[in-house]
């Protein structure tokens, strides 16, 4: 749920209350690791979990891969701190998104040097807009990190970064509405 500075992290363990944990600490079988502005590292079930404040794991579920579940904000969009290249990115889950989409602002900050990609034409709800088709070395969300995605760099009307089909074709997706678990197909 939250983090005190760098010496402890708000959890909600199985449903229960919240309850301050320290680093080095355990409670209830999460052992708290590291924490930093808005992120902990936890251990549980013999494996460790990156989770951003609004992130979810869950333990048991015996993929063996790597998963993540989010948690729907107030409008029903699932939005989740992430990567690009190892530079952090907030994105919003977009299903309709052939492509992980990123703004120039933040392709910039990235230092992707999309202006020498192809321009392609792609067809969005305000209509057709130019992109820059662009691989991302690899694109992180929790602990799924997925190398070789396919992406687009939009100049104008886009303020957000989307997770889109690029990416989540590549793990499974369930939604019950108010929390969707992502997990790592291969």
């Amino acid at each position: 749920m939250g983090t005190f500075g760098d010496k402890a992290a708000i959890l909600v363990i199985d449903g229960a209350e919240p309850r301050s944990v320290r680093v080095g600490n355990e409670s209830a079988g999460v052992r708290v690791v590291a924490v930093e502005r808005d992120r902990a590292v936890l251990e549980f079930d013999g494996q460790r979990h990156t989770l951003v404040r609004g992130q979810f794991a869950r333990s048991g579920e015996g993929t063996g891969r790597p998963s993540v579940t989010l948690s729907a904000d107030t409008r029903g969009h699932f939005v989740s701190e992430g990567a690009v290249n190892g530079v952090p990115v907030r994105f919003v889950v977009d299903t309709g998104a052939t492509l992980v989409a990123l703004p120039a602002s933040e392709a910039n900050r990235i230092g992707i040097d999309y202006r020498k990609a192809r321009i392609v034409i792609t067809h969005t709800a305000a209509g057709a807009v130019p992109v820059y088709q662009v691989r991302f070395d690899t694109v992180r969300v929790g602990d799924i990190e997925l190398a070789g995605v396919d992406g687009v760099v939009v100049e104008s009307g886009l303020d957000v970064a989307l997770l889109g089909m690029s990416f989540l074709r590549r793990v499974e997706m369930r939604n019950d509405g108010q929390l969707m678990v992502l997990t790592r197909r291969y």
